[in-house]
């Protein structure tokens, strides 16, 4: 049901490997849950090889958007992160070195779920990508996960108090319906009416609503 791993995933010279077997191994709906080092851009190769700096875990991090295309690549289709922090690099010599990047320990979610072109297969347990629309959805924690009775937390967006019914996407509904987290939840709703992007990703649509040219015969451009 679960892979943990901490800190070990940016030492591996073939990191999407690393993801391909964690989803070979895990079971429909399993997750992936791992902390790790990323960078706020490339680390540069000639890097790589420096001894100290990959003992620390700094040349082997990977750049924050590789590593999300890496994992929707592998079949993670939403990645989550749960908490990040920022990495100070306190030699002054090994910090010349890494300049100007900066460097973060964060902790992700990933899970095993196939990927839906629509709402038909979405409504079969997929995820639309990392993409989060609303169906007006909605769900319920129970409060019943050991050690966390009265807040459960999902990931860095997600916050479920007990007994509070929440508004949620689509991917966050059918991860937590079809995954592990399953029987902590009651679940409200169904896929059959879009909404549009469920509102608060950030996302938005991206069309202008001023009035531009329009004709009398046709709604052609």
């Amino acid at each position: 049901d679960v892979i943990v791993s901490n800190c070990v995933i940016n030492l591996s010279p073939d990191k999407p490997a690393v993801l391909r077997e964690a989803l070979r191994l895990l079971r429909p709906g399993g997750e992936l849950y791992f902390s790790d080092i990323y960078a706020s851009r490339r680390v540069p190769l000639e890097l790589h090889s420096h001894q100290e700096l990959w003992g620390e875990c700094i040349s082997g991090a990977l750049y924050w958007n590789d590593f999300l295309a890496l994992a929707k690549s592998a079949g993670f289709h939403d990645p989550r992160l749960v908490t990040s922090a920022f990495i100070d690099v306190n030699e002054d010599k090994l910090r010349a070195l890494v300049a100007p990047i900066e460097f973060f320990s964060a902790t992700f979610r990933l899970f095993k779920l196939p990927e839906a072109a629509g709402a038909e297969e979405a409504e079969q347990g997929g995820l639309e990508g990392d993409r989060w629309e609303d169906y007006g959805l909605a769900v319920m924690y129970c409060g019943t996960v050991p050690g966390a009775e009265n807040v459960f937390v999902l990931d860095s967006e997600h916050l479920f108090h007990a007994g509070k019914i929440v508004p949620v996407s689509g991917n966050t509904y059918n991860i937590l319906k079809h995954s592990r987290l399953g029987s902590y939840f009651r679940f409200h709703g169904g896929f059959e009416r879009h909404f549009g992007v469920f509102e608060g990703r950030g996302i938005k649509m991206p069309f202008s609503r001023s009035k531009g040219r329009r004709t009398k015969t046709s709604t052609c451009c």
